[in-house]
């Protein structure tokens, strides 16, 4: 998320939901100079891809003669990842293809270079990327619907970042509960305009406490809150005000297959040949 007072990111660690196994591994790596800069890759997709990818990223001199050490900003720190991908897709994709494999890789890359503000990036698997802006600041990868309602509902550029960070959480935790393939532990990173350091940073595990707080509220608020809405008024009279789904008079209807004719009313179902047959066999007719 990128916000007016700074920068939020969250990353699980699965990597594989096989029944019998289960792996985990960081999908996050901070690239730190204090004071200088501070910015943070989290990936999504083929495990070997992005492993390749943050391994050299580190040290890639890029066309310009920049690294993400240098770069004088972070357009160009985005630009030099988007190379990384390119260099990784050229010495591997056509003996991933080989094996059936595609390249599958998605990135978040964010963080602020000292002189401009906090950016957030995009980077897909061609090595091109996008940037967040106040209509759309933040960016999913990986297995993002089950958490993106709450979001959308409450994080604008004006969020605090302890309140996008809750967000963050609870959003997680709808994922957690609804796909096998998201799973603990998480990685928490909170960054404040022009700390140019990491601010806040934690590792939540099953047995973090703010994180069992958010799962049990949250559902508990969620079930509190469904329950006090009213029921729906079905087929209401004309004057009827006020949670009214359906009226008496709307006409309203599904769309019916037509009735077969032997099932019209007033007809007589044909009789099957096989009773016929049977029938005759039997020297009924």
């Amino acid at each position: 998320m990128r916000l007016d007072a700074g920068l939020v990111f969250l990353s699980d660690s699965r990597t594989n939901a096989g029944v019998d196994q289960v792996s985990t591994a960081r999908k996050m790596q901070v690239y730190e100079h204090p004071g200088e800069r501070m910015m943070v890759l989290m990936t999504a997709g083929n495990l070997s891809i992005s492993q390749s990818i943050r391994e050299l990223l580190g040290s890639h001199v890029g066309t310009s003669g920049f690294t993400i050490w240098t770069a004088p900003g972070m357009y160009e720190a985005a630009r030099i990842v988007g190379e990384v991908v390119r260099l990784v897709h050229a010495r591997d994709a056509k003996a991933l293809a080989e094996f059936g494999i595609d390249f599958n890789v998605g990135m978040i890359f964010g963080g602020q270079v000292r002189g401009e503000p906090c950016r957030l990036f995009q980077v897909y698997s061609a090595g091109n990327f996008i940037e967040s802006h106040n209509q759309a600041s933040y960016f999913q990868i990986g297995e993002a619907k089950y958490g993106k309602p709450i979001i959308d509902r409450v994080v604008s550029p004006s969020t605090p970042l302890d309140e996008a960070a809750k967000c963050a959480l609870i959003s997680m935790d709808s994922t957690l509960r609804s796909n096998v393939s998201v799973g603990l532990p998480l990685d928490l990173l909170v960054y404040e305009n022009n700390a140019l350091a990491v601010t806040q940073f934690a590792t939540i595990d099953e047995d973090n406490q703010y994180f069992r707080m958010i799962r049990r509220t949250w559902g508990q608020q969620l079930k509190s809150i469904f329950e006090g809405i009213d029921a729906p008024v079905w087929n209401a009279a004309s004057d009827t005000t006020g949670n009214v789904l359906s009226s008496a008079n709307a006409r309203s209807q599904p769309m019916r297959a037509p009735l077969p004719s032997t099932l019209e009313p007033g007809t007589q179902p044909a009789v099957p040949l096989q009773t016929l047959a049977q029938q005759f066999r039997d020297g009924q007719q």
